[in-house]
């Protein structure tokens, strides 16, 4: 047995806890009775509050039960809408699901901004998907590469029965080309594959594909006549796609006369111009502003990929990667003034999918599709890429002219009431009194505490 305690900044309670054996085999209730009695509290409690976020229709909670591994419950993000973006001619409403304050309220209104002003323009510059068998041989290069060009009718031949179906599509298998890496590590080679999926992301197409890849070198190198005893050794460490896909990229741009830049009423429209381009600037020149002002952009990305089912996880991955492709991490997104015109716009690495997945199974996910209008996978690229320059936009424009905190603080304010746990009544009237006052985490306690000494009288 293990003796344990809870941290430090609540009760100090010691348990005995010890291995569970079995626990995916446990029914959903009682894996919530074993683990509220060793690691909460106040067992009754969280039990309550697990099962008051199941949902009430049993079918859907089995649903949701079913997607991932040993569920207890849902855990619910909100869902919003950021309405006017007009995306090469096509007005959509785009579903953002996201925690944090004040993203949707940001890409809503640089949407409507960008509205009057010819709104956002996009383009996909390439769908191809990477993936790749890792693998270790003991002779040379060049002896390796006549064996590979040899065998490759062979790889797409052995995969005629995973490719048939996306072949179909207008999908398949694009090239299969070996990499030496022999310089940064000993005998290491890859099989660089890549691969075209049309409206899916892929990924268990492209890694099916790789492992039969792998299988079929292991099986045609163990009896090339080329290779001695230990060249037919070949180890395959791993098949697996890649989630960086420097050609899946999509470009999004705004772009208009420097005379509409009329967004403040203390920045002239030249200066905020300037202003942006040099905040776009700083953070190419520099990798600590530069994660955050990516941090920013992939805010409205991340919120429009998971509303759609895809994976965010992989797309923050290949995003940040692309951000670093020059040898030092710098801004996704790009502006310039250019003959009287100011242009802002990104170039983004986003392999998407709108069919397969959670967008055939996840029912909001199907509605969140509906709304956009059942976008393709480039149509999907373009929306997202647009998300991601909104949401910058708005925030770096906020930064150079009144500062972010105000605006991102008037929407967090709702978020400190409900944590002070104000009355509906007491909220409408700290609302009203920080119209015109700058909020602040202190001065909405003061402010609260300061409602009730006076009974809920307003002298604020």
């Amino acid at each position: 047995m293990h003796k344990s305690k809870k941290p430090s900044g609540g009760k100090t309670k010691e348990r005995m806890t010890e291995p569970i054996q079995g626990f995916s085999k446990l029914s959903k209730q009682e894996k919530i009775s074993w683990i509220v009695s060793r690691y909460t509290q106040d067992p009754e409690r969280a039990a309550q509050l697990l099962s008051a976020y199941w949902n009430e229709d049993p079918k859907l909670q089995q649903l949701h039960d079913e997607f991932i591994e040993n569920t207890i419950t849902n855990q619910y993000m909100p869902l919003g809408i950021a309405p006017n973006f007009l995306i090469n001619g096509n007005l959509y409403a785009i579903p953002m699901a996201i925690e944090e304050s004040s993203v949707v309220a940001a890409a809503s209104k640089a949407a409507k901004f960008w509205l009057d002003r010819g709104g956002f323009t996009a383009e996909v510059l390439g769908t191809e998907k990477v993936g790749q068998v890792h693998f270790f041989f003991a002779g040379g290069t060049a002896k390796l590469q006549t064996f590979i060009d040899q065998i490759r009718p062979k790889f797409l031949e052995d995969t005629l029965g995973i490719t048939e179906s996306m072949s179909k599509r207008g999908g398949g298998i694009k090239d299969i080309a070996l990499r030496d890496l022999t310089d940064r590590l000993p005998g290491y080679y890859q099989l660089h594959c890549t691969f075209e999926t049309k409206d899916a992301m892929g990924a268990n197409f492209i890694n099916s594909c790789l492992e039969q890849f792998a299988e079929t070198l292991k099986r045609e190198s163990a009896g090339y006549v080329g290779f001695n005893e230990e060249e037919r050794a070949i180890e395959v460490v791993m098949s697996i796609l890649s989630n960086y896909v420097p050609n899946c990229m999509v470009r999004a741009s705004v772009s208009c006369p420097i005379s509409e830049l009329d967004i403040s009423e203390t920045v002239s429209p030249l200066a905020f111009a300037q202003k942006m381009v040099r905040a776009v600037n700083i953070a190419q020149a520099s990798p600590y502003r530069a994660v955050t002002h990516n941090k920013g952009i992939m805010n409205g990305v991340d919120a429009v990929v998971l509303a759609t089912g895809n994976d965010f996880r992989a797309v923050e991955a290949a995003a940040h990667a692309y951000a670093a492709k020059d040898g030092r991490y710098g801004s996704l997104t790009h502006a310039k003034i250019q003959d009287g015109q100011f242009t802002f716009w990104i170039e983004l690495p986003l392999a998407l999918g709108t069919v397969g997945g959670l967008t055939k199974l996840h029912p909001l996910v199907k509605l969140n599709l509906e709304i956009l209008q059942h976008p393709s996978a480039e149509e999907l690229m373009q929306i997202v890429a647009v998300a991601g320059l909104a949401q910058n936009f708005a925030a770096v424009s906020s930064l150079v002219t009144t500062g972010i905190q105000k605006g991102h603080m008037k929407m967090h304010l709702l978020n400190i009431l409900n944590q002070l746990e104000a009355t509906e009544a007491e909220k409408a009237l700290l609302i009203a009194h920080f119209k015109t006052n700058t909020v602040t985490h202190r001065g909405a306690i003061n402010a609260l505490e300061s409602l009730r000494k006076n009974n809920g009288a307003s002298v604020l």
